[in-house]
């Protein structure tokens, strides 16, 4: 299997990654003896449906104790248990049975008591369990990529809220991690109460939106938090919903590829590539032990250039000792790299103690306890660089191991080096250099297809920062993913509330086109069209310096919002103010907006917040006013304006609010193209 970019003239030249020789097996069989060698195969098939089910619990470990079932709805259970094994479910009074099938697997469905509890339920088959301390709510799935996983220990006042998570009446389930290429069948993880000693790795915007609804509606509340950090929507999603969209098919078929070579589920596409190529993986470069003497003598920043790689991309091995005193002191050491391009993995005494190749620059990583020794200690870091400046990026200071007293071991200076692989043509990369899950379908397959058909109140989702560079494409992936989740838990509409991206990156000082402001118009418009869906605006939050922002209170409380206006009916306002409409009066443009309860507020009118064009198509900063509920835009720069534009950047100055404090969503009045509509999606 070739790990190639879609496209490239080499995929059909190569042959496939991991193709083994075919092995052909040779049996001799008596005529006479068919007819009893298929009975001999059915019998052998039951014995293994039978081992197998004995290895697969008697039901899934998404039912559990300390669980919450959803109320109001049928609860579809399912397990495995031995072949024609009659199941029987006893559930606070209420019976349900079930008959194992030929593989083992056995599904049913049973009436859920009254809200409330706690319950005790009994599964009986050849095994018997008990589920303990159930409780009947609401079962929200809390999904997406890193800002819905960053945990209560992540914020800001992490300490106060952690302290004060003392509710039982909340539980969760953290769906492990998992990487799929085929179908999963058992999740991992189980139910936990939330309580001061349990909370602190629970998703933060998870939990706040929980407690919110909880004090509202007084019945307990179940989340299943199912979120990988750096993942686009396409890794969450079945394969049938992908074939649906325009340009997946070619790394579609390098799923198959992936399926059919046998390879580890990685997930990604870097990883197969370094197995496949990396000669310095497979002959030990970054162990203390290697012999390193004929390695050429480079200096950090830099090292590249002095390999003689030119400007192509390259994976090569850095190699140094350094010397630690007699006494290390106590405390997290780290390990600073600066800014790295593309993709770094650092070795300390031939122990991983990180990788990356994300965008979390400059790279910082510590250094397990036990792991420095007095005296001498090695440092290897192997670095894909894929551009012709990449590699180590940043100044001297920055490359350093910080001991846990502080104490400081420059790093910068001489290594030893050695390329490992020239990737110049026509030496094939992978389709992207991501090195955690962004394979199409790997996701859906490992973390949602196991937990289907749950049945849940519905969904909330923080998504689309991996998806931005694709910011216009999205808005068919987004709603593709609603629709196929729908159908996966087979509940109808069930609501999906969707959380904005927040603002990040320094501001822009004049008008521009970005990615993020496409991405967010990509989520107004899914919650615009795709029934039963909410979006909940955040641009008056984030930070410029970090893309998880430790402030999630704002997120929950949307999302919150708008689960307790359009699911549960309660009279409170979810939404800013929404564009309903724009009109052109000579020199300004007037824009009228609904969801102005307690009507419009602008705070401030520093620039960076409307901008408006003419003929031209030239943006410039604008002023707004309010008038009669109406808000004027309009510059002295701009004689006969045409069009308007608000927030549209990744870190927009948001002044246009409405009474109660929500901010209106990103928006234009033009139609022109976008600088992500022509991108192709790999």
């Amino acid at each position: 299997m070739n790990l190639l970019r879609p496209g490239s003239a080499q995929a059909s030249t190569r042959r496939p990654f991991g193709q083994m020789p075919r092995i052909r097996s040779r049996f001799v069989v008596l005529a006479c003896g068919i007819g009893l060698m298929g009975t001999h195969l059915s019998l052998a098939a039951q014995d293994n449906a039978r081992k197998s089910a004995d290895r697969l619990p008697l039901i899934s470990p998404i039912f559990g104790d300390n669980m919450v079932v959803q109320r109001n709805k049928p609860e579809t259970l399912w397990g495995w248990s031995d072949p024609g094994d009659t199941i029987r479910i006893s559930f606070a009074g209420k019976t349900a049975t079930a008959t194992a099938a030929e593989d083992g697997r056995w599904t049913t469905t049973v009436e859920p008591p009254s809200a409330g509890g706690p319950y005790t339920m009994e599964i009986a088959g050849h095994r018997t369990t008990e589920l303990h301390n159930v409780l009947v709510g609401d079962v929200w799935l809390c999904a997406g990529q890193s800002n819905m996983e960053f945990a209560l220990r992540g914020l800001k006042d992490a300490q106060t809220v952690i302290a004060a998570a003392n509710n039982p009446e909340i539980r969760y389930f953290t769906v492990a991690q998992r990487s799929a290429y085929h179908p999963a069948t058992v999740p991992e993880g189980s139910w936990k109460v939330v309580s001061p000693q349990t909370a602190d790795r629970l998703s933060a915007v998870a939990y706040l939106f929980a407690a919110r609804l909880q004090a509202q509606i007084h019945v307990p509340i179940g989340l299943v938090v199912d979120a990988v950090g750096g993942t686009p929507a396409e890794t969450w999603m079945s394969e049938s919903a992908l074939h649906q969209l325009a340009g997946f098919d070619p790394v579609l078929a390098t799923l198959h590829a992936l399926q059919a070579s046998g390879t580890p589920e990685y997930g990604n596409y870097v990883m197969p590539w370094y197995d496949q190529y990396d000669i310095g993986m497979k002959d030990g470069w970054s162990q203390p032990s290697f012999d390193d003497a004929t390695w050429k003598r480079v200096t950090l920043p830099g090292g590249f250039a002095q390999l003689g790689t030119g400007n192509f991309p390259a994976l090569a091995y850095f190699r140094r000792n350094i010397t630690l005193p007699a006494t290390i002191a106590p405390g997290h050491a780290m390990l600073l790299l600066g800014i790295v391009e593309r993709m770094d993995t650092v070795y300390v005494n031939g122990k991983q103690i990180g990788g990356s190749a994300w965008v979390e620059n400059p790279r910082a990583y510590p250094v397990p306890p036990g792991l420095l020794k007095p005296g001498e200690n090695s440092v290897a870091v192997r670095v894909l660089r894929t551009k012709p400046d990449g590699g180590f990026q940043s100044k001297a200071d920055d490359l350093r191991l910080v001991l846990g007293d502080g104490t400081k071991i420059p790093l910068a200076g001489e290594w030893k080096a050695r390329v490992s692989v020239d990737a110049k043509p026509p030496q094939p990369l992978p389709v992207r250099f991501e090195n955690w899950p962004v394979v199409p379908t790997v996701l859906y397959q490992g973390m949602v297809a196991p937990l289907a058909p749950l049945s849940i109140t519905g969904a909330i989702w923080y998504q689309g920062e991996a998806n931005s560079e694709e910011g216009y494409e999205y808005r068919k992936v987004l709603p593709a993913l609603i629709a196929d989740w729908r159908r996966t838990f087979a509940q109808g509409d069930f609501p999906f509330y969707i959380a904005g991206l927040p603002a990040y990156r320094p501001p822009s000082a004049t008008p521009t086109d970005d990615t993020w402001a496409e991405t967010r118009e990509s989520h107004a418009l899914a919650a615009a069209t795709v029934p039963h869906t909410c979006l909940a605006v955040t641009i008056d939050t984030g930070d410029p310096d970090t893309i998880h922002p430790k402030d999630k209170a704002p997120v929950a409380d949307r999302l919150a919002r708008c689960a307790l206006a359009e699911h549960y009916g309660k009279p409170i306002p979810d939404q800013g103010p929404t564009l309903v409409s724009s009109e052109i009066a000579t020199s300004a443009i007037l824009l009228r907006f609904s969801h102005a309860d307690g009507g419009l507020v602008i705070r401030g009118n520093a620039p960076g917040a409307f901008q408006i064009a003419g003929a031209d198509r030239k943006w410039i900063w604008a002023d707004a006013h309010i008038v009669d509920g109406v808000v004027v835009v309009s510059s002295s720069l701009v004689q006969f304006p045409t069009q308007v534009r608000y927030a549209w950047q990744s870190n927009p100055n948001a002044t246009l609010f409405n009474g109660i404090g929500l901010p209106a969503s990103p928006f234009r009045t033009d139609d022109w193209p976008l600088m992500t509509q022509d991108r192709p999606v790999y």
